[in-house]
């Protein structure tokens, strides 16, 4: 296996050191559009198995000359989701396998956008599923930690604990706090923005696909070890497209937990029109608001050092048990960031995101799960991640109720 990483950011920057301690694959190119970034990178872990180039990730041509120059076997892409399509198209023209951790940007229904869908998270994608078949190719999409790892606990659920699910619900919540800001996103802004404004997709048996204003449906979730009670509210998610696919279910929400401060943020952000991507000419440049808003705030992988707390990602599943009574659980995963950054120099969210690709990849090396076309982490069986994932010494848990 030689893989090729698109993306040298916080992400990126979080799966080397976690895949440097394994050894299922020969060699890994770190490839970012600074390529001192991506050389930053490997010159801290010190393995010869890890390269760095450039690479301009809106080029597909250039992804596959790439991967052609660098025998290059799977390709993972680490960079916000404005690039997944033509590192998409490009991994396919190289004969390369693909895996991300967010989906082909959405557009929004152009008479009603809070009720109907238009183009959604990862239509063209699976737009293209035929060709990846007929290549006999696998893009394993959304596999991350959510997208990901909540759709491994989907999948996990509906074949060991329910006879039939009423409502997969994904909930993610911290108590993250970054000393020195007051405003301080720990993921990709451009990412945050694009997801949280959006409108929210729900999944309904019977209605299918429908939307809803932003953050709609506000409740609170009491999260565990620690983290406590936190408000969440509808937001735009690839699990909700995802699920439904292969998990036989009720409903399917995806909501986030962004506090009254945040979603205060992105409210004056979209009035002011700083969450548009189009370009506005400023003096003698073009510039697109959403990337100043980005270039403005801290890089997310810097701020480890300045954070503390807890991240839970997990998914919330209510039905009939095997058993043919109620039942409820949470399948969770916690990572607190002292122990990420003091085992892997990593902060939290990113680290929690990073760990997922690996770990699919290294089943993928095995072949214990294997593939073709575009297909989510809902088609494969969920045991052997969940396993190994305990295995790489970052277990989840399950709370009944």
């Amino acid at each position: 296996m030689r893989i090729l990483v698109v993306g040298a950011g916080g992400v990126g920057s979080a799966f080397a050191p976690i895949a440097a301690r394994r050894d299922f694959f020969e060699h890994v190119v770190m490839a970012d559009y600074d390529e001192g970034r991506a050389r930053a990178v490997v010159d801290g872990l010190g393995d010869a198995r890890f390269s760095a180039t450039r690479i301009d990730a809106s080029e597909a041509d250039e992804v596959t000359a790439l991967c052609r120059a660098n025998g290059i076997t799977h390709v993972l892409n680490a960079v916000d989701p404005r690039f997944v399509m033509p590192i998409f198209d490009g991994a396919l023209a190289a004969g390369a396998d693909y895996l991300d951790m967010a989906m082909s940007l959405s557009h929004r229904h152009p008479d009603k956008p809070y009720e109907l869908t238009g183009e959604k998270l990862g239509d063209e994608q699976f737009a293209k599923a035929g060709e990846w078949e007929a290549a006999e190719r696998l893009a394993l999409v959304g596999i991350g930690v959510e997208p990901g790892l909540s759709d491994v606990f989907a999948r996990y659920a509906a074949d060991h604990l329910f006879s039939e699910i009423d409502q997969a619900g994904v909930r993610d919540g911290a108590n993250l706090v970054v000393a020195g800001y007051d405003f301080a996103p720990s993921f990709s802004v451009w990412t945050t923005i694009e997801e949280c404004l959006n409108p929210p997709v729900i999944w309904e048996e019977g209605r299918g696909w429908y939307t809803t204003p932003p953050f709609s449906e506000p409740e609170t979730f009491e999260f565990p070890e620690g983290i406590g009670p936190v408000e969440c509210v509808n937001v735009e998610h690839e699990e909700v497209l995802l699920i439904p696919r292969w998990v036989k279910t009720r409903r399917v929400t995806f909501k986030y937990g962004l506090g009254d401060e945040f979603i205060g943020v992105l409210q004056v952000l979209h009035k002011l029109g700083l969450d548009r991507t189009e370009k506005l000419r400023v003096g003698g440049a073009e510039v697109s608001p959403r990337d100043v808003v980005a270039a403005a705030l801290p890089d997310p992988a810097t701020l480890g050092d300045r954070m503390s707390g807890k991240t839970c990602a997990g998914l919330s599943v209510t039905g009939t048990g095997k058993d043919g009574r109620p039942r409820e659980v949470y399948l969770y995963h916690v990572v607190d960031n002292e122990w990420s950054m003091r085992e892997y120099g990593s902060q939290a969210v990113v680290w929690q995101t990073a760990i997922n690709p690996v770990v699919a990849l290294e089943l993928l090396a095995s072949g214990v799960w294997s593939g073709a076309g575009v297909l989510g982490p809902e088609a494969f069986d969920a045991v052997p991640f969940l396993d190994l994932l305990t295995a790489y010494g970052s277990p989840w848990s399950m709370r009944e109720g």
